[in-house]
């Protein structure tokens, strides 16, 4: 046996390198290749297009919400909601002040309305809490908008503030939610079985309990999608190991030419979310697939 091969050896008893990522990452796997791309491989990174009004709305809701919780017992208020949204209102995509102005309101009378359904004196165990988890195949780790103890277990919650009345089949097949249950109860060493998402434009609370076999399912195929997608990294990284020369680069980013092998490895999946894509003006076939939106047209005018 050569000394070359011989050297190799050690490598292959080696583990392979755990594939860290979020639940955000394996669905935009899961969702479009090419999207994925763009955001997770292509340095620099395509240029986006331009803010989202209802992700605005989404996460100056989010983001007041947390603050509730971290106020002084007493400061739990439905009051104290509304002017935690007003300081921290985002503005950007909206059509014009005045629109920001309407939805400001409509999420102020949303937050206020629904932190009144709260127990203020009932502390969560995590608001905006990160937990993590890993198994032989993935590193993966998310942040949870507010983990509840309700006896002896725990609950993941998850705010949603979209236009689309949910059902327990999103709770169901929701591969975050099962993911971060697991993670929470592995960081906690407390069951975690029961995920809700809570619709504040409806004020509706859509539940659903896990199974130890369940959960199972989800963090395989957590590890499934994993699988595919580090592969899939590699032989991006293989490819395209050298950055571009100065200059060459395409119009916002990213390699300026991208190798056949890569384009089929990475390809597109068509479809109405394209409409809503952030990379959309860098993808003919995303394009192709559906109507320009305006940045307000999320919005449920």
């Amino acid at each position: 046996m050569s000394s070359a091969v011989q050297g190799q050896l050690p490598l292959e008893g080696m583990p392979r390198r755990l594939y860290s990522c979020t639940p955000s990452r394996l669905n935009t796997w899961l969702d479009c290749r090419r999207r994925y791309r763009f955001t997770y491989l292509d340095r620099p990174a395509p240029s986006k297009g331009p803010a989202w009004a209802h992700n605005s709305v989404g996460a100056s809701v989010h983001n007041a919400l947390a603050g509730w919780w971290r106020e002084p017992y007493e400061r739990r208020t439905p009051l104290t909601a509304a002017i935690l949204v007003t300081n921290g209102w985002i503005t950007e995509g909206f059509r014009d002040a005045e629109q920001s102005g309407r939805w400001l309101a409509r999420a102020r009378d949303l937050v206020s309305g629904y932190v009144a359904t709260l127990d203020p004196s009932d502390d969560p165990v995590g608001v905006e809490r990160t937990v993590a988890t890993r198994t032989k195949v993935i590193a993966v780790s998310g942040r949870i908008d507010r983990l509840d103890r309700r006896g002896d277990e725990l609950v993941v919650v998850d705010y949603k503030t979209g236009r689309r009345p949910l059902t327990q089949d999103d709770a169901r097949s929701s591969l975050a939610l099962a993911v971060y249950a697991v993670a929470a109860s592995t960081m906690m060493r407390t069951p975690c079985r029961a995920v809700e998402l809570h619709h504040l434009p409806t004020g509706e609370i859509v539940e659903w309990r896990h199974t130890d076999e369940s959960l199972a399912r989800h963090l395989g195929r957590a590890e499934e999608l994993a699988t595919e997608a580090a592969a899939a990294d590699e032989r991006y990284r293989e490819v395209i190991a050298a950055p571009p020369p100065t200059g060459a680069a395409r119009e916002g980013g990213g390699p300026a030419t991208v190798p056949a092998e890569i384009d089929e490895l990475f390809a597109p999946n068509p479809g109405p979310i394209c409409s809503w894509c952030d990379f959309r003006r860098h993808c003919p076939e995303g394009r192709a697939a559906g109507p320009e939106r305006r940045p307000w047209d999320g919005l449920a005018e």
